[in-house]
């Protein structure tokens, strides 16, 4: 392969960011991550996923707030950065309830300070940023799922008005600099290494304890789950089929296999061994019914195609849990 300057990661410490890193190191790229470890949840997770990077000599990580303009413009400019997956941010629907400054902080100025950092560069190739299946809002799907060209005018949540903010952001700076992007709505994502906040680790420590689940939206909810593996497919698809200069394209990267609540859990039971203790709870505010992606756009792209059904994604996460958590398992 041509050689290119190293590949900045942000969220290297984070899910998703962690197993893009990994692809990238895999196929011969330089990669540096960036990560400020907070303790929205356990930071003993996010060191473990870094530790897995101990020893690749082209993989250079720096503790650091992507909100820093100052810094992450150095960064860049000091590497010689010109591709960029953006994957750091304040996550959870709920938490943005409790804690909105810190969806301020690292959404808004944080992805502004990669805009900067990234119109700045000669020659700049590409930006890969996350957005979210929550800008699409609480309300009905098609046949075919929610599609990029619907209106994102209606979040239900300020996590979601915040990504949506960005993708607003991102479109003014292509539109003002040329600025190459690539926007990708993620839809729910799981696997090993996951976020524990998410209903199907919580669910497991619950289960794993023989302490009840609380299943919100009496079970009526349903979710586009997406294997680790397959979503690291469509970044690292998109990074690689970067837009023309000046334009922003917007991509839904999901499973498109909606699954609900109820089934999630059953899978989820048997892949443990264990039945859950259930008590049925109304919906949440700022959580939508249902999520379903339309990944058409990706897959003309990319030939993105989901292969990870449900059953084997649970199964190999539960693996997972197990060696990572065996107190658990007595």
């Amino acid at each position: 392969m041509q050689e290119d300057g190293p590949i900045l990661v942000t969220g290297a410490a984070g899910f998703i960011g962690h197993a893009v890193a990994h692809r990238l190191l895999e196929r011969g790229e330089r990669v540096i991550g960036v990560d400020n470890l907070n303790d929205y949840y356990d930071v003993s997770l996010k060191e473990a996923r870094l530790a897995t990077f101990n020893g690749r000599r082209e993989f250079a990580f720096h503790h650091g707030d992507i909100a820093d303009a100052p810094a992450m413009a150095e960064m860049v400019r000091a590497n010689g950065v010109t591709r960029i997956v953006h994957l750091a941010a304040q996550a959870g629907v709920r938490y943005s309830l409790e804690q909105p400054f810190a969806y301020e902080h690292s959404n808004l100025a944080g992805h502004l300070s990669l805009l900067e950092a990234s119109r700045h560069v000669p020659g700049f190739r590409h930006l890969v940023y996350a957005s979210s299946s929550s800008v699409y809002g609480e309300r009905p799907m098609g046949g075919q799922g929610f599609c990029e060209d619907e209106r994102v005018d209606k979040p239900a949540s300020l996590y979601a008005a915040t990504k949506a903010a960005c993708e607003l952001m991102s479109q003014s700076y292509t539109h003002l600099f040329d600025l190459p992007q690539t926007g990708l709505r993620f839809f729910t994502v799981y696997g090993p290494w996951g976020r524990p906040d998410m209903a199907y680790f919580k669910f497991t420590r619950k289960i794993m304890a023989g302490e009840p689940i609380e299943v919100y939206g009496e079970g009526r909810m349903a979710r586009d789950f997406t294997y680790i593996d397959d979503i690291v497919d469509g970044v690292i698809g998109a990074l690689d089929n970067p837009p023309p200069q000046g334009d922003h394209r917007i991509l839904n990267i999901g499973d498109s296999r909606p699954v609900g609540l109820m089934d999630m859990i059953q899978t989820l039971e048997r892949v443990l061994g264990r039945e859950a203790v259930k008590i049925m709870k109304p919906m949440q505010p700022g959580d939508v019914t249902a999520t379903y992606a339309d990944v058409s756009k990706l897959h003309a792209l990319t030939g993105y195609h989901p292969e990870v059904m449900l059953e084997d994604g649970l199964a190999r996460f539960a693996k997972w849990y197990r060696e990572f958590y065996p107190e658990e398992f007595g």
